[in-house]
């Protein structure tokens, strides 16, 4: 995560206008419903690492190629950005697949088994 606080503004505002912009703007079917989840940018301002989650797919392929649709739409994200941040230079963008909700999901569900199994345990003895 960005340390300076003017890194974490430009980050806050890229992941706001971009939501939006995934939302309005990007019409390929291959990304279905886009979330934002987290942007990163470098303290020289220059690149920005985009963090995103992809609504109902689980599948690998699926994931992947949500994730090259938006890394070759990069430029025209970076382009429509550059109209609504005031800024000399908009960070290059650069899409990654978050992990962590899904990842969290599989800890919930994990521990849920556990404490099922552990009262089931107590009930029994």
């Amino acid at each position: 995560m960005a340390t300076n606080s003017r890194a974490a503004r430009v980050a806050d505002q890229i992941q706001r206008d971009l939501a939006v912009l995934l939302q309005r703007e990007m019409k390929d079917p291959r990304l279905g419903i886009v979330t934002v989840s987290a942007v990163d940018v470098s303290t020289d301002l220059q690149n920005a690492k985009v963090f995103v989650t992809f609504l109902g797919k689980e599948d690998a392929e699926e994931i992947a190629a949500g994730v090259e649709v938006l890394s070759n739409a990069a430029g025209f994200l970076r382009s429509q950005l550059a109209k609504s941040i005031r800024m000399r230079s908009v960070p290059s963008l650069k899409f990654f697949y978050d992990k962590s909700i899904s990842e969290g999901q599989k800890m919930s569900s994990l521990i849920e088994q556990a404490i099922s199994a552990d009262e089931a345990n107590h009930s029994d003895s």
